[in-house]
């Protein structure tokens, strides 16, 4: 069975959108979001946003768009694929020598932008709607190689 045969019954989901176009445009809402590698792409990852000071799904992939979640969650799935890709190491190292060092948060920018994602989402009433979603995903994907660490 196809994975969004899996998911698709268990909530009203978003189109899928690059992620960009995901970050500026999700609902400052609470729900569960979904990301994949490229438009056609496996399902890699599943994730939720609380109330998160108002600004819900938004807020979180913004926090991810701008490189400051780099030791959690999907920033922290993104990072850890790229720095095992020697090209992605290299760039950056030739970067380093040539005098031209980049932030943390600038590596995590450029890992987002290398797993070519697209997400979409799900709104719920609140953070435990949506925490109770994104469990019910999980288990729906037990059998999926997804990123997230811990299921």
């Amino acid at each position: 069975m196809l994975t969004d045969d899996l998911i698709a019954p268990l909530a009203a989901w978003s189109p899928w959108l690059p992620f960009d176009d995901a970050a500026l445009s999700a609902p400052r809402l609470p729900g569960v979001y979904l990301a994949r590698e490229g438009a056609e792409g496996e399902l890699a990852y599943v994730g939720m946003a609380g109330e998160r000071r108002g600004q819900g799904l938004r807020g979180r992939l913004t926090v991810y768009r701008r490189g400051k979640a780099a030791v959690s969650g999907l920033g922290e799935a993104v990072l850890d694929r790229a720095l095992a890709d020697p090209a992605f190491v290299r760039q950056h190292l030739n970067e380093l020598v040539a005098g031209r060092p980049k932030r943390a948060a600038a590596w995590a920018q450029d890992a987002l932008r290398r797993a070519e994602l697209y997400v979409r989402w799900a709104v719920t009433a609140d953070r435990a709607t949506a925490a109770t979603l994104e469990r019910a995903v999980l288990d729906a994907l037990a059998a999926s190689p997804l990123w997230n660490r811990a299921r």
